[in-house]
């Protein structure tokens, strides 16, 4: 296998691979017409970098032509048109996975031939010909579920024949394919189960299917269904227009499927020729298998079956140009744009912080609740959590002890609104102002700042810190209660936290799982839909208003987090894919430039501001990538290691020792920093330019 250059644009580069999913206009027992037929989309395909084009099921001939399939004149044309078909493949990029009815032995199979450059690399009989209601295969087609370790003799060459094939790209790393048919999906145990134990990614299904009301909602389900169990891709193309309309029709359904998630799906009814394109992440699919170990347990307890698949290896060539990317990416992937989707992440979210905490606060004889309330997103997000898990449990909210702490930078907006948003939802409010005991430790210490001089060093900042932090204990010891955190994954994350006696210790924590740019849209539900009353929701639409800032720095501007430690935008992105999906910083790059080069495309979270709808481009993507990795890899660890006990609330992973995320604390980010330098980024922004 010869090396593959490396192109930063190129999705072959990142672990992607292009799968097209076709139907067309079916010429009713004319192999030569549809033979031509599919060599048109094979070439559009190969113009657009498809490594894997699916056709449907005895597309040769047409699914609909019953005892037609017994006549001899029909099969050799079958015969002579693949020999068409093959040769015409040859300068071809794509597999091409093609029906046709094949003579072997005594019977009659309807058959997947897989067809790359100018060779068959094989043939898959359908396993479980249907015969019930509309369906009547077993007249003409014989059942394949038991063809194992044959071959048979097509396009003038001895092929492998068989269910138990397994296609594998050897210079694309993780393309293996399996194929099945029509019915074979709609069995208990279908083929593709097996397959994908065996190491299938790609489990194509070709299709004839007759569409009758409800129908392609059923095949929906069942291939979301069959890519969620198998951890794969499923591709799915049904005959469309030109099939006999006897006593059935035909609507020429397409779909891709990943991991559970369509990446695309082609317009139904379609008058000629029809594809659903899209890129399959096949990094992501490896990944999730090798995290869910009970994927190959499940391989084991099968491995009489399993281990007897045969493998044919092909090499694919794609092309390392810039090819785009054909599938959606979420700008903020803990946070989708989709608005019912959304919608239903907020209510489980908030939902599983209030009962978090709840749970624990019975658990422990029902302390009241101390809580350090700044006026920023965070404290008021976990101060509103606090309040309904008080509502639920049927105590007032006056049990919830929350302060302000006001120190050298707080401002006085910040102030106004942690006061405003207490009034509003009756806890027990105070402040306490910490500068004098602040300026009396940083005097006895020696610090310059005590001798007027500004030097606001990390000691200045982690006085503060630490002084409320300290503040609360105590309180919470004098007054009954438990330190609720308040400090998000993000901040676990970067490491963005004082340790110790500081923000990132507490008693019980209801942010740990929460991203901060998830935190906005969860303040955003509550006040959409009126968890609390009006004048609550005014308090919280002005703190969404409010910069992120830790006010700890004197000045006349803001202290900004993001021009420190950088944007929670792409920070969030990254930790997603690092956390979930275990990707390569060079792999997060090139999604994330897809996602955040152009504010103009794709869908943003519905609320999103538009003033906030920025860009960011390579140079800018790269440098906050380095900072993620030095933070996350080889710094911040110590601080999650002794992190407080909060809810797991992102399908995108916690950062907590005791579940997702287990890690030294004396690591380091080498490996992350020299995947990196893999690419010529510099070069690469050029040609983005």
């Amino acid at each position: 296998m010869k090396e593959a250059p490396l192109n930063f644009w190129s999705l072959y580069s990142h672990g992607f691979a292009r799968i097209a999913a076709c139907t067309g206009h079916t010429v009713i027992a004319d192999p030569h017409a549809n033979a031509e037929a599919v060599l048109r989309q094979a070439r559009r395909c190969a113009d657009e970098g498809v490594a894997v084009a699916v056709f449907p099921e005895l597309g040769l001939t047409g699914y609909s032509i019953e005892d037609l399939l017994l006549q001899d004149a029909l099969l050799d044309q079958v015969e002579a048109a693949l020999h068409t078909l093959v040769a015409g493949s040859a300068e071809l990029l794509p597999v091409l996975v093609v029906g046709a009815p094949l003579r072997h032995r005594h019977r009659i199979y309807n058959c997947a031939v897989i067809v790359h450059r100018g060779r068959v690399l094989g043939v898959v009989p359908k396993s479980y010909p249907p015969n019930y209601r509309e369906f009547y295969e077993r007249r003409q087609i014989a059942d394949g579920h038991d063809e194992r370790g044959g071959t048979i003799r097509v396009a003038g060459a001895e092929v492998p024949f068989g269910v138990d094939l397994l296609f594998a790209a050897e210079d694309v790393p993780g393309l293996v394919l399996h194929t099945e048919i029509c019915e074979d999906m709609w069995v208990p145990v279908p083929p593709s189960a097996e397959a994908a134990l065996a190491g299938a990614t790609v489990l194509v299904n070709l299709s004839g299917s007759p569409i009758t009301v409800g129908r392609a909602e059923d095949r929906a389900l069942l291939c979301r269904s069959a890519s969620s169990r198998c951890l794969a891709a499923y591709v799915y193309a049904a005959a469309g227009l030109g099939e006999s309309t006897t006593d059935l029709s035909w609507d020429g359904q397409t779909m891709i499927y990943e991991n559970g998630v369509l990446l695309a799906e082609s317009e139904r009814f379609p008058a000629g020729d029809q594809y659903a394109v899209a890129d399959v992440d096949l990094d992501l699919l490896r990944q999730e298998r090798h995290r869910m170990g009970t994927f190959d347990d499940n391989r084991r307890a099968h491995a009489a079956r399993t281990g007897d698949f045969r493998t044919v290896s092909f090499e694919l060539d794609p092309p390392r140009t810039d090819l785009g990317l054909r599938r959606r990416v979420e700008r903020f992937p803990f946070v989708p744009a989709d608005p019912d989707r959304l919608a239903l992440d907020c209510y489980e979210a908030y939902n599983i912080q209030v009962a978090g905490l709840q749970q624990r606060l019975a658990a422990i004889g029902g302390p009241k609740v101390v809580i350090g309330v700044s006026g920023g997103l965070d404290s008021t997000h976990a101060l509103i959590v606090a309040a309904r898990a008080m509502d639920r449990a049927g105590r007032p909210r006056s049990d919830i002890l929350a302060f302000t702490l006001p120190g050298f930078a707080t401002s006085d907006h910040t102030k106004d609104n942690a006061h405003k948003l207490m009034r509003a939802l009756g806890v027990t409010a105070a402040e306490l102002d910490i500068t004098p005991t602040a300026r009396l430790m940083l005097k006895e210490i020696g610090h310059p700042f005590a001798a007027g001089e500004p030097v606001y060093d990390v000691t200045f900042e982690n006085v503060q810190a630490g002084l409320r932090t300290d503040y609360l204990f105590r309180l919470a010891n004098q007054r009954g209660g438990i330190v609720l955190g308040t400090g998000d994954l993000s901040e676990l994350a970067l490491g963005w936290s004082t340790y110790g006696v500081g923000d990132q210790m507490s008693h019980y924590n209801v942010n740990s799982g929460v991203p901060k740019t998830f935190i906005q849209h969860l303040i955003r539900w509550v006040i959409s839909s009126e968890q609390f009353d009006d004048e609550t929701g005014k308090v919280l639409a002005a703190i969404l208003d409010t910069e992120i800032s830790p006010e700890l720095v004197p000045g006349e501007e803001m202290q900004s987090t993001e021009s420190k430690i950088g944007p929670y935008a792409l920070h969030d992105f990254t930790l997603f894919q690092v956390l979930r999906y275990g990707f390569r910083p060079s792999k997060v790059a090139f999604l994330a430039w897809h996602a955040w080069h152009d504010p103009q495309a794709g869908a943003w979270p519905p609320g999103f501001p538009e003033a906030k709808r920025v860009a960011y481009d390579l140079a800018e993507i790269r440098h906050w990538l380095e900072v993620f990795c030095r933070r996350f890899f080889a710094f911040s660890q110590f601080k999650r290691s002794a992190m407080p006990n909060g809810p797991k609330v992102s399908a995108g992973g916690s950062l907590s020792p005791r579940g997702d995320w287990r890690a030294p604390s004396d690591g380091n980010a080498e490996s992350w920093l020299r995947d990196l330098s893999r690419f010529d980024f510099e070069a690469a922004a050029a040609e983005a330019r």
